[in-house]
């Protein structure tokens, strides 16, 4: 895929209307966002537009509504937060493309701003319809994408519209691209992945892909006890997914084969059961990753294995890390993620954190400002780690 895509400074934008498709996708308690943080992140590129005279479409979807109208999901409540950020009304269409969103959006002035509403209140949306493609198309002269988060979806308005009308990127998109898209293309050596979770199967191909591109890659969470067994080694009753373990055989041997060094824990934090609730307090103790006893299971790296890993990180130029190292959200499994986190905060590399659980860690410890991107896009930056096109970002023009 070209990751030298054009972004909103390459095109003149003044007195053009600017279908712009944002992540607005926030969490929200009684009609209230708890968390304006994806509003907060679209502003740069929101207020880029308004002030080069653009006339502001913005569009998102919010939740599930499966092509039905649910009023607890409508993006009312982002528009009156926009408004607020920018300190000028944002207009709210009362439908996607309908009547109402065309005579709104024809009746934008210079530097006016409106919102559409849940685009997945057309069922067309998540189908690609070409039809609610076209209507989108209709109110616009320019396509912006800037939701990274949706780019893995060919939605029609994450990239249908762009089969109608010039679409460049915003400056979340543009970033998140140019630094991935770099990492991963022509990366600063010695280059250092580090992949966790629970499942084998969720980083198959990714896995796969890096083996290709890092120096090192280091295999945390649930998914290593797979690639354990795969050595022989006993895991007692720690997560298993039986039927992969002749591909993490063929991933080693590809490794071997590479000259990539692959890292597995050599100790497990373990307990008899998986905490329940997930924040419950658990016994645990620290034995051999190689040598689990039954009736225990691996829920966390321990403490040489945290050193292992961050003597791995300490050396290194490029750190792309996705995933946890154990059951995060309990606060005596959490070591060794706060581990890995802080072994990227205190490095001088180029370090990536790809969404979701590893994101949060960040985010929760304090270090966000210490990493040099965290990624917007969890299923996003997964597909762009194995290498996948992403509709929303192969739509755009390249430069």
């Amino acid at each position: 895929m070209n990751y030298n895509k054009k972004s909103i400074e390459d095109i003149e934008v003044a007195g053009k209307r600017v279908l712009c498709r944002c992540d607005f996708n926030v969490p929200t308690k009684n009609g209230v966002i708890t968390s304006d943080k994806r509003i907060v992140a679209a502003m740069p590129t929101i207020r880029y537009l308004v002030e080069h005279n653009a006339r502001v479409i913005l569009c998102s979807h919010m939740g599930k509504p499966k092509g039905e109208y649910k009023p607890e999901l409508s993006l009312k409540i982002v528009a009156d937060r926009i408004s607020e950020l920018l300190g000028k009304e944002v207009v709210m269409a009362s439908d996607v493309a309908g009547a109402d969103a065309q005579s709104k959006a024809a009746a934008l002035r210079d530097g006016d701003v409106m919102l559409l509403e849940n685009t997945r209140f057309e069922k067309g949306e998540t189908k690609n319809d070409p039809e609610l493609s076209k209507a989108l198309a209709s109110m616009a002269d320019i396509f912006v994408n800037d939701a990274f988060g949706t780019a893995h979806r060919a939605h029609a308005s994450t990239a249908g519209v762009a089969d109608y009308l010039p679409a460049v990127s915003g400056y979340l998109v543009q970033k998140e691209v140019s630094i991935m898209g770099k990492a991963l293309a022509n990366p600063e050596r010695p280059f250092v992945a580090i992949l966790g979770g629970a499942k084998v199967s969720d980083k198959l191909n990714v896995i796969n892909n890096l083996l290709d591109k890092v120096d090192t890659l280091i295999i945390g969470g649930g998914m290593a006890f797979t690639f354990e067994a795969a050595k022989g080694s006993c895991v007692g009753s720690s997560l298993l997914d039986e039927t992969k373990i002749d591909y993490c055989k063929e991933m080693m041997a590809k490794a071997q084969a590479k000259g990539v060094k692959l890292l597995l824990p050599v100790d497990a934090v373990v307990a008899s059961s998986f905490p329940n609730p997930i924040d419950a307090e658990i016994e645990v103790e620290t034995v051999a990753a190689d040598a689990i006893p039954q009736g225990k299971m691996g829920l966390d790296i321990g403490e040489k294995s945290q050193a292992l890993f961050a003597e791995a990180v300490k050396n290194a130029k490029t750190v792309v890390w996705n995933g946890p190292m154990g059951v995060f959200e309990n606060p005596v499994l959490n070591k060794g993620t706060i581990a890995v986190a802080q072994a990227l905060a205190d490095s001088d590399a180029v370090t990536i954190v790809g969404g979701g659980d590893s994101a949060a860690a960040c985010e929760q410890l304090g270090f966000a400002d210490k990493i040099t991107h965290i990624s917007t896009g969890g299923g996003a930056s997964l597909e762009f780690l194995e290498g996948l096109e992403l509709p929303g970002i192969a739509c755009l023009q390249d430069k």
